[in-house]
C-alpha cells in the first residue's frame, strides 16, 4: 500500500505507519473476555494522520473488554488515503469523481471510514445516490491555512498583522514574486479546501471576478503538485536569497502539514497563515459504512463513544491535531499565531458548514470549481462543434429573453477564455446545406490557442442561426470524428464537444443513419488513438437514448442542460471531462 505522511518529518508517526505499509494491522487483538463470547472484527481505514490515535484508543478499549451485544470486538485500523478509498466506493456505486481514476487494488472497503474531510463524503453522495453512510459526525479538526515560508510571509506584514485575502489575491493576480502551490485538488481536500476559498474572494471583485479567477487558477497549476510531500520538498531548503527566490512561496494546507514540516526542524521554517473567513477545515468524519453486518455496526457505535472521550483529544495532539470543537489538548505544539479555537465546523451535504467559512460545501459549487480546475490544468485538443440550426435562435425565458445561440456563445466563450495556450482548439458549425453537400462547416481548424485565439473569439461570435435550417447531426457526428482522429496527438486528450438543441438527426437530404453511424465509428475507432465525444443536449426535447449509443462506442458522455439557461455549468463540465484511467 502506498503511504502519504503529512507533515514531513513527523518520525514517531512515520515509523509507525511504516508498519501499515507492509501489511501488518494496527491495533488487531483476538480477545476472549469475560462475558463475551464469539469475535467480530471491525475493519477500519482512516487517513494516515490521525490513525496512530484512533489505534491507541481502540487498543485501550479492547484491552478493557469490548464487546457488542455479548461478542467480542477485535479492532483493525488500517492507514489509507482517502483517495483510495474513494476510488474503492466509487467503484463499488459505478460513479467516477472527477481526477480519482479507478481504484489501485490496495485497498479494499471498511466497516469504517475516517477520511480527512466529509468533503469526500459529500462529492460520492453527490455523485452516488445509493451511498449513505450512517453517524459521519468529526472526530478531529486541523484547520486549512496558508502555509508561507517565514520570511516570504514577513514580507506581507505577518506576524505584526493579521493578512487578509486581498493581499494574497493581489500577489497571486498581479505580483510576480510570489511562486504558489497545490496539491491536486481532485485528490486532496485540503488543496480543494483552498482552491474554493481562493475562488470564492475572487468572486467578489466584481466586474474583474472571472479573470482574477482564471489568473488565480494558472498561478496555482504552474505549482501544483500531484503528491503532498512533493510539494512540501519544495519549500526553501536553505537559507540564502537566492534559494528562497527560487522555492515553493505559498500553499493552501492543514495546520498538521505545517505542524509536522515544523517539527522536522527545516532552514527555514513556516508560518501558518489563519486567514478570514477561513478555508473549510479538515474535519475527519467518522463514516459507517452502508452494508455493515449488524454487529460490526454495535461494535463501530462503541468505538465512536470511546473517541467522543476527552482523552482522545490529548492523543490527537500528539499527532498534530485539534479535536472537533476547534480546541488543542495536551502535546499539540501550536504555530506560531494559532488561534483557539481555529477553524470551521464540520461541512454538511446541505452545503451549510454552520459557521462563515471561505468557500462552500455545496456539491454544485464543488462540481464546477473541479470541472473549471480541470479545464485549466489539463490541456487538451478539442474540436467545438456547434448547431446553427433555426432552433438555436428561439428565446428562453429563464434567461431573460437571451436566444439558445447566445447562451451557447457566451459558455463557449468562457471556456475559451479558461484555456491555457498548451490547449489546441477547433470550431465547426452544423445544421443542413452548409456548402460542398455538407451539413457542416469549418470556421477554425484545430490550432494551438496561443496563435489561433483571436481568430476562435471573433469566429464564435459571428455566429449566426440559420433561418429554417435543420439539423444533419449524425454526418456531422462521423465526419468530426474522422477529423479529430486524423490529427490524433499524444500526451492530450484528443475530443469532440457538440451542442445541439435538435431532437436528434433532422436530415432533410438523407445521409448516414444512426445504424450507419453506430458501425461506421467501430469500423474506425483505434483504441491506441481514442477520440472522446461529449454531445451538450439544450433544452427538454432531446432524445438521449440515441445519442448514449453513440458515446457508448467513442467513449465520452452525453449531457443534458433541459434549462438551457445554465449551459454554463453543463459547458464547463463538459470540456473537463477526462477519460477513467487505473491509478
Amino acid at each position: 500500500m502506498r503511504m502519504k505522511l503529512r507533515g514531513a518529518g513527523v518520525i514517531a508517526a512515520a515509523m509507525a505507519l511504516v508498519l501499515v505499509s507492509v501489511g501488518v494491522y494496527f491495533g488487531y487483538r483476538q480477545v476472549s473476555q469475560p462475558g463475551c463470547s464469539g469475535e467480530a472484527k471491525l475493519n477500519v481505514a482512516a487517513a494516515s494522520e490521525i490513525a496512530p490515535a484512533i489505534q491507541k484508543a481502540a487498543q485501550s478499549w479492547v484491552d478493557g473488554g469490548a464487546s457488542a451485544d455479548g461478542v467480542c470486538v477485535a479492532v483493525n485500523v488500517v492507514a489509507q488515503e482517502p483517495v483510495d478509498v474513494a476510488a474503492v466506493v466509487a467503484g463499488k456505486h459505478g460513479v467516477a469523481l472527477a481526477g480519482v481514476g479507478l481504484a489501485n487494488g490496495t485497498a479494499t472497503m471498511p466497516d469504517v471510514w475516517v477520511p480527512d474531510s466529509s468533503t469526500w463524503l459529500m462529492r460520492l453522495q453527490s455523485a452516488a445516490s445509493g451511498f449513505a453512510p450512517s453517524n459521519g459526525k468529526s472526530i478531529a479538526r486541523s484547520p486549512v491555512v496558508i502555509a508561507m515560508p517565514e520570511p516570504i510571509a514577513q514580507q506581507i506584514g505577518w506576524p505584526q498583522r493579521k493578512v487578509e485575502w486581498t493581499d494574497l489575491l493581489g500577489e497571486l493576480t498581479k505580483g510576480t514574486s510570489l511562486r504558489p502551490g497545490i496539491v491536486e485538488p481532485t485528490r486532496d481536500a485540503a488543496g480543494l479546501s483552498g482552491l474554493l476559498a481562493l475562488g470564492a474572494q475572487a468572486a467578489t471583485l466584481g466586474d474583474k471576478a472571472q479573470s482574477a479567477q482564471t489568473a488565480v487558477l494558472r498561478a496555482l497549476a504552474v505549482g501544483k503538485s500531484a503528491l503532498r510531500q512533493d510539494l512540501l520538498a519544495r519549500f526553501p531548503s536553505a537559507i540564502d536569497p537566492a534559494s528562497v527566490a527560487q522555492a515553493l512561496s505559498a500553499a493552501p494546507l492543514s495546520e498538521e502539514d505545517v505542524i509536522g514540516f515544523n517539527t522536522n526542524k527545516p532552514p527555514i521554517p513556516l508560518a501558518a497563515l489563519y486567514l478570514e473567513p477561513a478555508p473549510t477545515s479538515l474535519d475527519y468524519p467518522y463514516a459507517v459504512m452502508p452494508g455493515t453486518d449488524p454487529i460490526k455496526a454495535k461494535a463501530a457505535e462503541g468505538l465512536f463513544r470511546v473517541l467522543e472521550d476527552g482523552d482522545f483529544k490529548n492523543r490527537l495532539g500528539a499527532q498534530h491535531l485539534r479535536g472537533p470543537d476547534g480546541t488543542w489538548g495536551d502535546g499539540f505544539e501550536a504555530p506560531a499565531g494559532a488561534p483557539s479555537p481555529a477553524g470551521t465546523p464540520q461541512v454538511k451535504p446541505s452545503g451549510d458548514s454552520g459557521g462563515t467559512a471561505a468557500g462552500t460545501s455545496d456539491p454544485a459549487v464543488v462540481d464546477r470549481t473541479l470541472a473549471t480546475w480541470t479545464a485549466v490544468t489539463l490541456p487538451g485538443r478539442l474540436l467545438a462543434v456547434i448547431d446553427i440550426s433555426g432552433t438555436m435562435g428561439g428565446k428562453v425565458a429563464s434567461a431573460g429573453g437571451k436566444t439558445r445561440m447566445q447562451l451557447t456563445q457566451a459558455a463557449a466563450t468562457r471556456g475559451l477564455g479558461l484555456f491555457s495556450d498548451d490547449w489546441a482548439v477547433g470550431l465547426w458549425v452544423f445544421s443542413s446545406n452548409l456548402g460542398g453537400g455538407k451539413d457542416y462547416k469549418e470556421l477554425v481548424p484545430i490550432q494551438p490557442v496561443s496563435s489561433g485565439r483571436t481568430d476562435l473569439l471573433g469566429q464564435l461570435a459571428a455566429i449566426k442561426p440559420k433561418k429554417g435550417g435543420d439539423t444533419g447531426l449524425y454526418d456531422t457526428i462521423l465526419a468530426s470524428y474522422k477529423n479529430v482522429q486524423n490529427g490524433w496527438q499524444n500526451g492530450r486528450v484528443n475530443s469532440i464537444v457538440l451542442l445541439t438543441d435538435g431532437i436528434g438527426n433532422d436530415d432533410p437530404d438523407g445521409g448516414i443513419d444512426h445504424a450507419g453511424l453506430l458501425n461506421q465509428l467501430k469500423d474506425i475507432k483505434d483504441d491506441k488513438k481514442p477520440v472522446q465525444v461529449i454531445i451538450i443536449g439544450l433544452g427538454d426535447e432531446v432524445n438521449r437514448g440515441p445519442l448514449d449509443q453513440i458515446t457508448k462506442v467513442t467513449g465520452g458522455g452525453v449531457f443534458v442542460a433541459e434549462d438551457p439557461a445554465k449551459i454554463g455549468d453543463i459547458f464547463l463540465q463538459a470540456i473537463s471531462r477526462r477519460p477513467n484511467t487505473p491509478r
